[in-house]
Parts: structure tokens; sequence; C-alpha cells
């Protein structure tokens, strides 16, 4: 890992600390490595569906980005997790609640 990123663990712990100050229930499911491990973000709606994100590097442009990696019934969602969880067991997993699906993965320092 080059010397400018985020270890894995504070990463959620800024990304918690932030949905607390908005008022977003969130808690983490699944504790990753504390360096490197990769971390998805479900998002549950409390009404029987949920989403889940995960991060993407484009080898072309060198962006990085949130993107879908599960979403409809919250019972497929966290299949879909435990199949990720069963292939990277260094996997975090941060559960997000809300009516309204608010994440902040699109605010600044989240969405670059």
């Amino acid at each position: 890992m080059s010397g400018d990123r985020l270890t894995s663990s504070f990463w959620v712990g800024a990304y918690l600390r932030r949905l607390a100050l908005a008022d977003i229930p969130a808690f983490v499911t699944a504790k990753g490595d504390a360096t490197a491990g990769t971390v998805l973000i479900k998002v549950n709606t409390l009404d029987g569906q949920a989403c889940c994100y995960q991060r993407s590097f484009d080898l072309m442009s060198g962006a990085r980005a949130w993107v879908v990696l599960a979403e409809g019934v919250e019972a497929d969602v966290d299949a879909a997790l435990a199949r990720q969880r069963g292939f990277d067991p260094d996997l975090w997993v941060i559960e997000v609640e809300g009516r309204t699906g608010r994440h902040l993965l699109d605010e600044p320092g989240f969405s670059e």
C-alpha cells in the first residue's frame, strides 16, 4: 500500500464519524483487515430493500468511484455480501440505515 493511502480501519472510523455527525445510523457488520481490507457499504432502506456499494478503480483513467455491487431484496444483497466474504475474509462491511438511502459516498472525501 502506498504512503498516500489511508488504512482501512482509519477510513472506516472517519466514515462512521461523518455518518454520525449527519445523524445517519451505521455500524460495522464485518471487520476486515485493519490495514488493507476492502470496504463494502450496504445501504438498508428499512423496507426490505438494500444496495451494496464497492470501490472501483478505473485502470484507464486512474479514477476511483463507488459502484453498485448488488441491489434489490435485502436477503439477496446479504447473500451477495456473504459470497464476497467467502472470497475475501479481510473484507469490511458497513451497514448504513435510513429510509432515504443517504450514505454520503457522493460527498467530498468519499467520492473521489
